[in-house]
């Protein structure tokens, strides 16, 4: 999947401007595709370039103007060609998984750490698709909640599996996980 798939699929949806873009992502895709800014706004351009998205300016008062972004019949057509191709096979990158396969020379409290941080990481992520409403029905409306529901169930499943390991590596348990005494 290329960032120009994402930003063609989001404006499928809606017309946004960059920065709408840049709220969707963070606050509907980010757990499966990650961009920034500058990503957004390079690929904007090089979508319009060939024509398959067209932007409409909006005067504001006081404010610099709006660009509102739409796909074309040409940017409609690329991205149903696109989701009907075969999927590609995923080659995932996961930093922590690296720090993890070489942390034995931290120590037990060096990846004692490694893991409550990769674990405070997983619930903030939890908790953030958690607080995520989808509005709508229908087919799409499904689809987007069980992309939401994949990233919340893999954030529980590597909660546990971080507590697992813990466990059988016999490493400290954090404060928040013991049991407070009066």
């Amino acid at each position: 999947m290329d960032l120009q798939h994402a930003i063609l699929g989001l404006l499928s949806l809606q017309p946004m401007s960059g920065y709408d873009l840049g709220r969707a992502f963070a606050g509907s895709v980010a757990h499966f595709w990650h961009a920034d800014r500058s990503q957004i706004y390079r690929t904007l351009a090089r979508l319009e370039e060939p024509g398959a998205i067209e932007t409409e300016t909006i005067s504001q008062d006081g404010r610099p103007d709006r660009k509102l972004h739409s796909p074309t019949a040409a940017g409609e057509a690329e991205l149903r060609e696109w989701l009907d191709s075969p999927l590609e096979p995923e080659q995932s990158k996961e930093p922590f998984l690296a720090r993890l396969f070489f942390a034995e020379q931290l120590g037990a409290d060096g990846v004692a750490r490694l893991l409550e941080e990769r674990r405070a990481q997983a619930e903030e992520t939890l908790e953030r698709l958690s607080a995520i409403e989808i509005q709508g029905s229908g087919l799409g409306h499904e689809l987007r909640v069980a992309t939401r529901q994949n990233g919340v169930q893999h954030a529980r499943a590597e909660i546990a599996w971080l507590d697992e390991l813990r466990d059988r590596l016999d490493l400290p348990t954090p404060f928040h996980d013991q049991e407070q005494t009066p």
